[in-house]
């Protein structure tokens, strides 16, 4: 790894941006340093020590306290996309460091992705595709599934469970959704039906598409118990994060027959181990973690992760939806002004 101290720095852990994203750093007069993906914090940590780098564009690779430590010069940390559960935003806060999020700007990109997964996933198309490959003609005996008249149920309402919404009305779905912290016209504006709970949504929804982040309290949030909720043959579709299923249970359920199959882009473990029992089921349809990955969203996203960047450094204001730990950051600056005044 070369030295990069000289140049001002913004270090993207992970493969390069677009090339319209990379143009704006070269015009505020800096220089984007690249870690290998998925480097872990000692690499990171190293890089952001050599570079000097003044903000990070977070792509791959977990950035902790000891991440922030290494670099007292780093003042944004910048998320390539909206799921900030490999950032430890408390530590951010502490060390005065806003975390910014692209809202919304993959939104269309993953929803395409869900209804992908979903029209893949029911209508069998990768084992009747490998099938009639190997020879076989199965028609004789093949009895599909229609998804129009169905229920959708979008946990999470944020931007890319509207886009999908919208889409999945085109299908003929009915929607029906669960998110405490949005408001009703979210719901209203695509005609969804608000649940009150989230056993309520499990309850309704003949295929499941999870939109929500990866927190303490989500985690697992799809077990065996709301599996079970679940109409019977109903489908669970994934772009969100790996985390929120047990995966355990969601193969149990496969395999008794109570979920009749699921369509995953994330994975508790990413890259899944190479002997991941998902491997074997072909009621699974599998994607690695590529739902936002298209030209499109990477311009925008790239392009906005970037702006909000240099609209940091440059003392400029972000809209503050787009700063995830600004509560934190607020009550941690409370605390540091009490504390010097009581000094």
């Amino acid at each position: 790894m070369k030295t990069h101290t000289m140049s001002k720095t913004i270090l993207v852990t992970g493969p390069d941006l677009d090339p319209t994203a990379a143009r704006l750093v070269t015009e505020h007069g800096y220089q984007t340093v690249h870690t290998p993906p998925y480097a872990d914090s000692a690499v990171i940590s190293a890089y952001l020590r050599e570079t000097g780098a003044e903000g990070i564009v977070s792509r791959m690779g977990r950035l902790d306290a000891a991440v922030m430590d290494a670099a007292p010069q780093l003042k944004v940390i910048s998320k390539h996309g909206v799921g900030v559960d490999n950032i430890d935003i408390q530590a951010a806060a502490d060390r005065g460091i806003p975390v910014l999020v692209a809202t919304g700007a993959n939104a269309v990109s993953v929803a395409e992705h869900v209804i992908a997964l979903l029209l893949a996933t029911v209508k069998r198309v990768l084992p009747l595709d490998a099938g009639l490959r190997a020879g076989r003609w199965e028609k004789p005996g093949y009895s599909g599934n229609e998804i129009a008249g169905s229920t959708m149920g979008l946990m999470g309402m944020g931007a890319i469970a509207q886009a999908t919404g919208v889409m999945a009305k085109g299908l003929g779905l009915s929607l029906v959704g669960f998110d405490p912290y949005a408001p009703d016209s979210a719901f209203e504006a695509l005609g969804v039906t608000r649940c009150a709970c989230f056993e309520d949504l499990l309850d309704r929804a003949n295929i499941l598409s999870l939109h929500c982040p990866l927190t303490d309290q989500t985690r697992s949030i799809l077990n065996a118990d709301a599996l079970a909720r679940m109409p019977a043959g109903g489908y669970v579709i994934n772009t969100a994060r790996g985390g929120l299923i047990d995966e355990a249970a969601l193969i149990a359920a496969i395999q008794s027959g109570h979920i009749a199959g699921a369509g995953l882009d994330t994975f508790a473990v990413e890259p899944p181990a190479a002997d991941h029992p998902f491997f074997k089921m072909q009621e699974i349809v599998l994607t690695p973690h590529i739902g936002g990955v298209t030209r499109q969203a990477g311009a925008r996203v790239g392009v906005d992760a970037v702006r909000g960047i240099f609209q940091v450094l440059n003392g400029l204001p972000v809209a503050p939806e787009r700063i995830i730990n600004r509560k934190l950051l607020v009550a941690a600056q409370a605390e540091l002004s009490s504390m010097e005044k009581s000094l």
